[in-house]
């Protein structure tokens, strides 16, 4: 579906509290619009948070998935950090996010890394790419709409960790941009936004690794017969901040020269509406099928502050399955 059919389908179907599962690509140009029964039948299963799925729930996890990475080259990774640095230090862009794709190798198939993967939102779609993330895009009840930006990653096993995450002075600005950022979001679609809760810490694991990552709260409150208006609601807040930059307008622009590739559904928005309550992701921690090779796409936000080294090692660091 197009952008308008995409709206229109979203829209009736809110007005008339029927159940729906999409899934957006990060451009906003090409969604799908499923039936939660018509999406299993594509072969495209979901489970947001345990409370929706369209399959079989098992606890029979494998918690041995192995990937194993072939990064970039740090000169070329070098190389569009530079361009992006150029942009951000002429006044450009106040926080531009930035990402790449990895080859890799992995133990299991896409389907039984989606079925092994521990994820507040995991997605399978039709062989083509998983998805298992921890970032919520929006989620809407009550005439609540609620966003929770998540900027600011560390290797939670390093000493002083969450000590080191909270006081670093580039990620404190980095959060800052993005809350900034969807609290002028919501403001488009919503009344009376707040942050009702500023960087706080959640921890993500895996056999070999674990992350500390901050995140925040913004909600905001949704006239009432929202439902009949979801399709809009959306496609006003795309992309998601937290993934795109500050303005988002002009990092856009940055993103399409600085990349080496097109990011496709990387990135883009998946959600699920019940009928009553909507509850989406942002479609990071994702591995996409291309040809004959596994790709698996990371990225992180740039600013002034930022040194490459480190945020090359950032990317590598995202490159992992959590399973448990």
């Amino acid at each position: 579906m197009n952008q308008q059919q995409a709206i229109e389908y979203m829209n009736a179907a809110g007005a008339k509290r029927q159940a729906f599962f999409f899934i957006m690509n990060f451009k906003g140009d090409e969604c799908q619009v499923f039936g939660p029964e018509e999406a299993a039948s594509q072969n495209i299963f979901f489970n947001f948070e345990g409370n929706h799925a369209n399959y079989p729930l098992s606890d029979d996890l494998d918690e041995n998935v192995v990937i194993q990475a072939n990064p970039i080259d740090f000169e070329q990774y070098q190389q569009a950090f530079s361009l992006v640095q150029k942009h951000l230090n002429r006044g450009n862009a106040y926080l531009v996010n930035l990402t790449f794709p990895t080859p890799v190798k992995s133990s299991h198939a896409l389907k039984a890394i989606f079925h092994s993967a521990k994820a507040r939102y995991r997605i399978y779609y039709q062989n083509r790419f998983v998805v298992f993330s921890p970032e919520t895009f929006v989620k809407i009840a009550n005439n609540t709409i609620e966003t929770f930006p998540m900027k600011g990653t560390i290797d939670a096993d390093l000493p002083d960790a969450e000590k080191i995450l909270m006081n670093n002075l580039k990620e404190q600005a980095e959060h800052a941009t993005i809350v900034d950022l969807l609290r002028n979001d919501l403001s488009r679609v919503a009344r009376h936004v707040q942050v009702e809760k500023f960087r706080y810490i959640e921890k993500i694991t895996s056999p070999n690794r674990n992350l500390l990552q901050v995140s925040s709260k913004i909600t905001g409150k949704l006239s009432e017969g929202f439902e009949s208006r979801l399709g809009e609601i959306l496609y006003a807040l795309v992309p998601a901040g937290s993934i795109s930059g500050a303005p988002k307008a002009k990092t856009l622009e940055i993103i399409e020269e600085a990349e080496s590739d097109q990011r496709g559904y990387y990135t883009g928005i998946a959600g699920f509406f019940d009928g009553m309550t909507l509850n989406s992701c942002v479609m990071i921690r994702f591995i996409e099928q291309n040809h004959h090779q596994l790709i698996y796409r990371s990225g992180g936000g740039i600013t002034t502050q930022s040194i490459a080294q480190e945020e090359y090692q950032e990317i590598i660091q995202k490159i992992y399955v959590p399973t448990r």
